[in-house]
């Protein structure tokens, strides 16, 4: 059960970094970086992480540079755990 949550979370996480990604392009309405990290902090850090990369998104944001992978951290850490 654990590993079907972990899979969608970080599918969903990966999928808001490009959505993101595609609306800053656009110059539209933009997905509020606090909702990044709280996808991110229910266990989709290793998507966000990954989509930040292959999106070449908020790779510049130190937040998000260290933040993220803090979170990858935890996460496994967390899902290792229980």
């Amino acid at each position: 059960m654990k590993w079907i949550y972990f899979i969608i979370i970080n599918v969903i996480a990966f999928s808001m970094m490009g959505l993101d990604k595609r609306k800053a392009k656009k110059k539209q309405w933009r997905t509020p970086e606090s909702t990044l990290f709280l996808s991110a902090a229910a266990g989709g850090a290793v998507g966000a992480w990954i989509g930040m990369y292959i999106f070449h998104h908020k790779t510049h944001k130190s937040k998000f540079v260290f933040g993220i992978p803090v979170l990858v951290i935890i996460t496994v850490g967390v899902f290792l755990y229980i």
